[in-house]
Order: structure tokens, then C-alpha cells, then sequence
């Protein structure tokens, strides 16, 4: 069993990923991981960066939103993490981020096409979106709905809003989240240019999600941004 202090260092990890690689909105956006115990989330503290978060701003945070341990305040947000954590046993890690490329993607309602590798980690069937609301993500009943949105999946679109990515582990989630901006980036770029897109064909996406994005190549990249951020590490 991975230990809470673990966790939390790899948590305050994936915001500074994120960051780096450029889903930082101010103070806003959040990742978390399943407390091992099974009182709830690991969560990014309010009020900071992603770029500033160090181990000790990772708090625990239980299904009600009630701080049990670490310092700090939590986010408004946080039923994201806690009804996503509760709905999927599977999960053991949740990102949620205003990541630009996505936000304007999504706006535009086209489906997400595997124009390139990184679709075919979401594609066929369509991402899923959720709609309900725009508005921030508040009480459990909102939650709850957008874990009902996510379903089974890897990710969903909050429409005007933002995305949610998951994984069972941080480094999974956020990964996700990292492909996933690559991947609306892409297709809104494609689509700029005006001219009819060509896409990969969905037996072929299905085999290139295995063969590009497996357990290992998803975990050689964490790595490699984990490099990126400290060279000894």
C-alpha cells in the first residue's frame, strides 16, 4: 500500500507537471489522489499555483468536504475529486484543470478526432462531455454528475469550463490530462486551416491506444517529466 506521505509528494508532483506543461490557470485547477485508508482524497490545497505546491500543501479531505489532515484551505471544487473516488473504485487519482486547448475545443462541439497518437487515447467513441452546468462544481449532487458523465472513461469535458481526467494513479491522471490538451490542440489547429481533416480509422485508433499509450509508455513519459523537473529525481 502506497503510504499518505508518498502520495502527497505525488500529488504536489503532478501540479508542477501540470504546470509545466502549461495547464496552470492562477490559483485555479486541482489534483488528487484515494487516500489508501479509505477516508478520502488527497487533495492540492486552495489558494496556490500549481507551480508552488510542495507536499505540505497536500491536504486530506473527506467525502464531505471536512479537512482531517494538513494545513490549508480546501477547494470549492473538491466533489469533483470526492463523488468521482466514490463512483469509480477503479480510480485512484482525479485532475481537474482549465487547460485552454480543451475549453476552446470543447466549445465548439465537434468530436475528437485521432488526427494524431494522442486522440486514440480517448477516441472511438467520442470523449465524453458533460453539460449540465458551466458553473463550478460546488456541492455532491454536481458531483456526482459529472462522475455519471465520466462513466467508464479516461476523461470528460466540463463544456465551458474546464476537463477531468483519471487514472489509478497520479501519474496516470495526469498524463491523461497532458494528452488530452495535446490532443484538442491538435484538431483545433487541423481545423484552422479549413481544408478536410483525415483521421485514423477506429480499429487502428483502438491498437495504436494499446501499442502508443500503454502501462509502460505512459509511465516512461511520467518519468521523463518527472526528469524534466528535477534531474535527479
Amino acid at each position: 500500500m502506497t503510504s499518505a506521505e508518498d502520495l502527497r509528494r505525488e500529488v504536489a508532483l503532478g501540479c508542477r507537471v501540470l504546470d509545466r506543461e502549461g495547464q496552470g490557470d492562477f490559483i485555479w485547477g486541482h489534483v488528487s489522489a484515494r487516500d489508501p485508508q479509505g477516508r478520502g482524497a488527497w487533495l492540492k490545497g486552495a489558494g496556490l499555483g500549481f507551480d508552488e505546491i510542495t507536499s505540505d500543501d497536500v491536504i486530506l479531505v473527506d467525502r464531505d468536504g471536512g479537512l482531517l489532515e494538513g494545513e490549508g484551505r480546501v477547494h470549492f471544487e473538491y466533489p469533483i475529486h470526492t463523488e468521482v473516488l466514490a463512483a469509480r473504485p477503479d480510480v485512484g487519482a482525479v485532475v481537474h484543470t482549465h487547460a485552454e486547448a480543451a475549453v476552446a475545443f470543447a466549445a465548439t462541439g465537434m468530436p475528437l478526432r485521432p488526427i494524431g497518437h494522442e486522440g486514440t487515447l480517448f477516441t472511438p467513441p467520442d470523449i465524453a462531455r458533460y453539460t449540465k452546468t458551466s458553473d463550478l462544481i460546488m456541492n455532491a449532487e454536481l458531483g456526482a454528475s459529472v462522475a455519471q458523465a465520466l462513466d467508464a472513461r479516461n476523461a470528460v469535458l466540463l463544456v465551458n469550463h474546464g476537463i477531468v481526467t483519471v487514472g489509478a494513479d497520479v501519474a496516470t491522471a495526469v498524463m491523461t490530462a497532458v494528452i488530452l490538451e495535446r490532443a484538442c490542440r491538435s484538431q483545433l489547429l487541423a481545423s484552422a486551416s479549413g481544408l478536410p481533416l483525415t483521421w485514423t480509422h477506429d480499429d487502428e485508433a483502438l491498437r495504436k491506444r494499446e501499442g502508443v499509450y500503454g502501462e509502460h509508455q505512459i509511465g516512461a513519459a511520467w518519468v521523463y517529466l518527472r526528469r524534466r523537473l528535477d534531474p535527479d529525481s
